[in-house]
């Protein structure tokens, strides 16, 4: 599939065109410089034809983190097969944009001069100006305003293969007119950190040995959530996983503000990892930080493990636990990763460990694993682990030795009585994966005291493998119906 990049100064508008090709807002926009960091990646179809679109980072300097977007911004430019340079049509042509354009144009790819914010007729005569640049390849547009966009589009299509039509193939439009709505600017503490459980979507079923079916490719394709505060080394540890400089590190807290995803084959599975924003405390949450934060409870929804990122070096805070708490809350498969251990007192192992049992109680399924994104020791350990905790999630269990379990645990401590009455298991099934999830079919659902439940759950977690993934357990009548 061809590449096209979106590249330019900050604040030309890149990433709202970005979206406005996608039809979808993706990444954040706002009126600050440097609001994209990273590179966004994103397949789409124009005019029919697949493409993929790379969202770059203004070509800016002055300090090490727009620097570093700058390198990395040229170097997705260079990777790309088509390459639309935009400009601000509201001011007059600058030496940096010509400089930066016959650089491209150097490379030998299809290049074009995007003048943006012509918002109107008159802001034509503005596009006269840029002809200076010696391409023919001028468009004028206005992305606020979808103004004259298709005709850049359809040159985009022209450089891109044509589509394999089948019989009764529709191609559809290339863009609709509509206007893409601003984001909330205002989130509330429950959106971030909800105390409430998500409620289980019951399923029906009219036998024992029943689950409800999940798609196969998920054991082979699934997405990971790299989540912590700012500053523990999620985009250090993203760049280490992937073996190279995808996302942008450096020193400045809150470096990383849209989520951005990048795919690894790693034993035969292809692995998704989403480098998250980092969280902050809710009064230091500023500008567009509110909106990364929006996408990063959006990608933890969509995500089946999370990688909870800790730094070694530092004490835990209460912040922590609260990240920690949107694992749990979204009920995912997890792995908590002590980072910067090269730099930590690797003598007091055992004392980190303890103190992470001690404030993150309800992730004890979790396992714990010490790494050095910088030095990428460990690394390799925590994919196999991944790998490991990913089969778990889907693992099914038989009706028949899961009751086993069940039984030899009530025959060792008996189900304590309610007020005098007999309570009783009739049997037990799992329902579904992805978490696990296993219904007990009792005389008495409401008699099931909370520390029966939970023994039960250490009872079926000897007896099979659910390491790194939580375990639910849900209570009904006998004839009540799931």
């Amino acid at each position: 599939m061809k590449k096209l990049a979106i590249i330019g100064k900050p604040n030309v508008g890149k990433s709202s065109f970005f979206n406005r090709i996608l039809k979808e807002r993706d990444a954040i926009t706002s009126e600050q410089a440097g609001t994209t960091r990273d590179i966004k990646k994103r397949s789409t179809k124009i005019l029919g034809r697949d493409v993929q679109v790379l969202d770059t980072g203004g070509l800016d300097q002055g300090c090490e983190l727009f620097d570093k977007i700058k390198e990395m911004s040229l170097k997705a430019a260079y990777s790309a097969d088509i390459i639309l340079y935009m400009v601000d049509g509201k001011s007059l042509p600058e030496e940096d944009d010509k400089k930066f354009f016959y650089e491209l144009e150097k490379l030998g790819k299809q290049v074009a001069l995007v003048v943006n914010k012509i918002d109107n007729d008159k802001m034509n005569e503005k596009i006269w100006e840029y002809y200076e640049f010696g391409t023919d390849n001028v468009f004028g547009i206005s992305v606020a305003h979808n103004r004259s966009i298709n005709k850049l589009l359809e040159w985009v299509a022209s450089h891109l293969p044509e589509p394999i039509l089948e019989e009764d193939t529709i191609i559809e439009p290339a863009l609709l007119d509509e206007n893409l709505e601003d984001d909330e600017d205002y989130i509330s503490d429950e959106e971030y950190f909800g105390d409430e459980e998500k409620e289980d979507n019951s399923i029906y079923y009219e036998e024992n040995d029943i689950i409800k079916e999940f798609d196969e490719t998920t054991l082979d394709n699934f997405k990971v959530a790299i989540i912590g505060r700012v500053n523990v080394g999620k985009s250090s540890l993203l760049n280490a996983l992937l073996n190279e400089e995808r996302s942008v590190v450096s020193s400045v807290a809150g470096t990383t503000i849209d989520p951005i995803d990048e795919t690894i084959e790693y034993k035969n599975k292809n692995i998704t990892f989403v480098d998250t924003a980092g969280i902050r405390r809710r009064g230091k949450i500023l500008g567009i930080e509110k909106f990364a934060l929006m996408r990063t409870q959006k990608m933890l929804d969509d995500a089946d493990i999370a990688l909870l990122i800790l730094d070694a070096s530092d004490p835990f805070l209460d912040l922590d636990e609260k990240i920690a708490g949107l694992i749990d809350q979204n009920r995912l498969g997890c792995v908590i990763v002590l980072n910067k251990w090269d730099i930590s007192d690797a003598q007091e192992y055992d004392k980190r460990v303890q103190d992470v049992r001690d404030r993150f109680r309800f992730l004890h399924y979790a396992p714990i694993i010490t790494i050095s994104a910088q030095t990428k020791l460990r690394v390799n350990k925590l994919l196999d682990l991944i790998i490991e905790i990913n089969e778990n999630f889907t693992q099914r269990i038989p009706t028949s030795k899961l009751n086993e379990v069940i039984s030899f645990a009530q025959r060792k401590h008996s189900l304590p009585s309610m007020n005098g009455a007999f309570i009783r298991i009739y049997y037990a099934t799992q329902y579904e994966t992805r978490p696990p999830r296993i219904a007990l079919m009792m005389n008495k659902p409401k008699g099931l005291h909370f520390t029966y439940r939970r023994y039960l759950t250490n009872q079926v977690r000897e007896a099979f493998n659910f390491t790194g993934v939580p375990l639910l357990f849900k209570v009904r009548g006998r004839k009540e119906k799931f």
